[in-house]
């Protein structure tokens, strides 16, 4: 079931998510300073291709904290509005539903990226 729902999604929405992860990834790795943070960028395109059967662990440090801070002014607002919007269409339907959630909890990773762990479900 996960392999037909990550397929249906990469369709209708991942490749799309992915692709703005990937240019937000390569605007930071542009910099020497911003490399970390693109490489951040590239791991949640990664995720964004085949999110079902996984889930996201945050963890609270000071340096995760400020760079989400700046993250959000720069990339993330952005990201997240995306996936909000797309992710309240897919809620219309009964049918969309799983993807719409998949959407809400992309929403809240483009707005929080940094300190979040990708972890497989049993």
């Amino acid at each position: 079931m996960q392999f037909l729902g990550n397929l249906l999604w990469l369709l209708c929405f991942g490749l799309w998510f992915c692709l703005g992860w990937v240019f937000f990834g390569v605007l930071w790795c542009i910099t020497i300073i911003g490399i970390p943070v693109g490489l951040q960028c590239f791991k949640m395109a990664q995720l964004s291709l085949t999110p079902f059967g996984k889930e996201i662990e945050y963890s609270s440090s000071p340096f995760s904290l400020l760079i989400n801070i700046l993250w959000i002014f720069i990339g993330g607002a952005e990201l997240a509005l995306y996936a909000l919007i797309v992710g309240l269409i897919f809620c219309i339907t009964i049918v969309g539903i799983p993807f719409g959630l998949q959407c809400f909890k992309f929403a809240q990773l483009a707005l929080f990226p940094f300190g979040a762990q990708i972890v497989e479900k049993n």
